[in-house]
């Protein structure tokens, strides 16, 4: 069956750029290409508010070379959206009027609370902050947002981006400490404009490619471990440790620095300060990127108009991992059967003080059985560091980074020395007690997995009992555990470990007959 896919064509004051995607319940949103192109619109506004035929000329060829591209990729869904370049310009219908003329889109001309709203959306339905400010800043204009326990609460759009200010506030090849400070003291005060914004004390979450490129920087200056940038967390500490590393280089020497798009070397400044802004008066001490954005959240208010129940963005992790797992086709009702045994031996054990009761690490311990060993799709006799790789660096909705390793760990555990191999790189990340807990979950997982060694799901209950001088495990089964017993006979070994003592493993049919 063919996939139906959707482009959005979105037509900004920087760039304009050509994303297809497709969406299903299973999978999610997917995007399929994404094609950018630097058009600056902004600086083709002309004295009167209008749009100059020059800007208009080149905004017409750049949709006809897309067309064609839509062409070629047999795409006929499209979503022609414009923000503020066009919405701003006095002449927007001669344009809108010509577009459609002459390229056969229809543009649609988002207003500022559309524009707001959808970066809203995007953000619920990707990160896990139930409460904070958000902020979009693009090439003309900028959205901010407010929302608490993932609802929104207010919106506003300011008439000026990076292109707009780096026109108004850098004069030169080099932004000045005075026009530095000048551009500060303007955002500052356009944001304090909203009563609603001053104090709120909540983390500010940054969209867009201005935002994007400054976590980028900000992982190249601290040799950050993994790769992708959603849910980048940074200080304000870093904020202006940026601020201060940056001013005073030129855009010659901006476009040097790794991180940074060469494209963005000359608005990248006014970006960093109006973010430093807005944290002051947020009164804000965190900065999260999210990679989701404007056009995410067209798509997903799509998806929600003709299926209302389709996504929750108060469990966004559950969302996107069965997404993964449909995408690496693990077996749905296998993964449900090993959290349904990592739960009883974990339950098991803490019962008689092996490990200690923690609301999180059952959480962490659900999640990582449902991706366990996703890896094996990929070659089964390297399932483990195929697992660790795929999670460590793979972008999942809900998940921050440490998070994301922990679940990394976890969920793809062989032995001791592997997993210490694995987190080498997070050392300043990961205390000694740290790797010691995700080793533990980790064994217990592993022989978790033991326990569904013939895929049939046959062991239907864990209980355990003091033996001796060690422990004595009762797994009650409906059918012959040969495979079970023999799997879970090999993964033993980690389970004592995790118990510092001698675990005898009964293997007991329903009919009460006791197996080994």
């Amino acid at each position: 069956m063919k996939t139906k896919k959707t482009a959005i064509l979105d037509i900004g004051s920087n760039t304009i750029r050509l994303v297809i995607y497709s969406y299903d319940h299973i999978r999610g949103l997917r995007e399929f290409e994404n094609i950018k192109t630097v058009a600056r619109l902004r600086t083709f506004i002309q004295n009167d508010g209008s749009m100059s035929e020059e800007g208009i000329e080149l905004l017409q060829g750049i949709l006809q070379s897309f067309q064609q591209m839509l062409k070629d990729y047999d795409v006929d869904d499209v979503l022609a959206t414009a923000t503020a370049a066009i919405r701003q310009a006095t002449n927007q219908q001669q344009i809108v009027e010509r577009m459609k003329k002459e390229t056969g889109f229809e543009l649609d001309i988002l207003s500022e609370e559309e524009e707001a709203y959808f970066g809203f959306l995007a953000v619920a339905h990707s990160v896990s902050t139930e409460s904070a400010v958000t902020i979009d800043i693009g090439g003309g204009s900028t959205e901010i947002t407010y929302f608490v326990n993932k609802k929104l609460q207010k919106t506003h759009s300011f008439p000026f981006g990076v292109v707009s200010l780096q026109q108004q506030f850098m004069k030169g090849e080099k932004m000045t400490s005075v026009e530095r400070d000048q551009l500060s003291l303007f955002a500052e005060a356009q944001f304090r404009s909203l009563p609603w914004l001053n104090g709120v004390r909540l983390p500010v979450i940054g969209i867009g490619g201005s935002a994007r490129n400054i976590a980028q920087i900000d992982q190249q200056r601290k040799e950050y471990p993994i790769s992708n940038v959603h849910q980048y967390n940074m200080n304000v500490i870093d904020l202006y440790t940026l601020s201060d590393t940056l001013g005073d280089l030129s855009i010659n020497e901006l476009t040097k620095i790794d991180g940074l798009s060469s494209d963005r070397a000359d608005i990248i400044l006014p970006a960093l300060e109006v973010f430093r802004a807005l944290m002051k008066v947020v009164q804000s001490q965190e900065f999260i990127f999210s990679r989701k954005g404007l056009r995410e959240g067209i798509m997903l208010n799509r998806v929600l108009q003709i299926h209302p129940n389709a996504l929750n963005k108060h469990d966004v992790f559950t969302q996107s991992s069965k997404a993964l797992a449909a995408e690496f086709e693990m077996n749905e009702h296998e993964a449900e059967h090993l959290q349904f045994l990592a739960e009883q031996v974990y339950e098991a054990c803490v019962s008689h003080h092996k490990i200690q009761l923690s609301e999180d690490s059952l959480i962490l311990l659900r999640r990582a059985a449902t991706l366990f060993y996703l890896g094996e799709y990929i070659d089964a006799d390297s399932a483990s560091q195929h697992t660790f790789y795929i999670l460590s660096n793979r972008s999942i909705d809900g998940l921050e980074h440490m998070e994301r390793i922990k679940l990394a760990l976890v969920a793809s555990y062989k032995n001791k020395d592997t997993l210490k191999r694995y987190a080498a790189p997070f050392e300043k990340w990961l205390s000694k007690d740290d790797l010691k807990h995700l080793r533990d979950l980790g064994a217990l997982l592993k022989f978790a997995y033991g326990l569904n060694g013939s895929k049939r799901s046959i062991v239907n209950k864990v209980e355990m009992e003091s033996y001796g001088e060690g422990l004595k495990m009762n797994i009650y089964v409906k059918g012959n555990a040969m495979a079970e017993e023999y799997q879970a006979g090999k993964q033993k070994k980690h389970l004592e470990r995790l118990c510092k003592c001698e675990v005898t493993l009964e293997f007991i049919e329903k009919d009460g007959q006791a197996n080994g």
